[in-house]
């Protein structure tokens, strides 16, 4: 890892040895799968979640993160690139499955020095706080303890697609607030994510959360 290495002063943790994309995944997930959406998502979430949930996306590559402690995260990325699934699992078998939430692109910002990167997630951010704003909502910091800013969580993902497999190294925070409907809440996920070449950017997603039910893999 580079910028990110040396901005924030530590190194995202390895996958544990033997983990491999593709291997024990969810619901029959994976590459070239189709997720399809139940049509009644959208309307339920309608005026509670700034969220468009789409009606059906195809799989195109699988990332994988050992959190350590039995936890592990599948993230499915979806073909038309504005879509992503992510699944929580409490061990190492497919049905060990904790959360589910369906995560939307909200924006991508390339940074392009040390400077920029230091103005977006540095001291002087907002990004890590207790609370953060957005389009309007008041979201609530879900990784940290302290009353003030929070370092961003390093994240190692190893990403494959039919075509290639590479790492992805994130700074993550997350945060959450309720949508009023009975378990589903809303996510926010702020992301400074360096490729392998090096190149670095600023992503924000909107989530909410899934049940089971709410979708088929065809």
């Amino acid at each position: 890892m580079g910028w990110l290495k040396r901005f924030m002063g530590f190194e995202a943790p390895k996958p544990a040895a033997g983990s491999q994309a593709q291997g024990n995944l969810p619901f029959g997930l994976g590459s070239g799968r189709m997720l399809k959406l139940d049509p009644s998502l959208k309307l339920l979430l309608d005026g509670h979640s700034e969220l468009e949930v789409p009606e059906q996306e195809v799989v195109w590559a699988v990332g994988e993160v050992d959190l350590g402690q039995s936890v592990r995260l599948a993230r499915f990325y979806m073909e038309d690139e504005d879509y992503w699934l992510q699944v929580v699992m409490s061990g190492t078998s497919a049905e060990d499955v904790r959360d589910i939430i369906l995560f939307g692109y909200y924006s991508v910002l390339p940074i392009n020095s040390d400077a920029e990167l230091k103005r977006l997630v540095g001291p002087e951010s907002t990004i890590g706080l207790p609370y953060y704003e957005h389009e309007g909502y008041e979201f609530v910091r879900q990784w940290g303890s302290e009353e003030g800013q929070t370092e961003l969580t390093p994240i190692s993902e190893r990403v494959t697609s039919p075509e290639t497999s590479y790492r992805i190294q994130h700074l993550s925070m997350l945060y959450a607030r309720e949508t009023g409907l009975t378990d589903r809440r809303e996510f926010l996920l702020l992301s400074v994510e360096e490729d392998e070449e090096g190149n670095v950017s600023l992503t924000t997603s909107v989530g909410v959360t899934l049940q089971s039910t709410d979708f088929n893999v065809i």
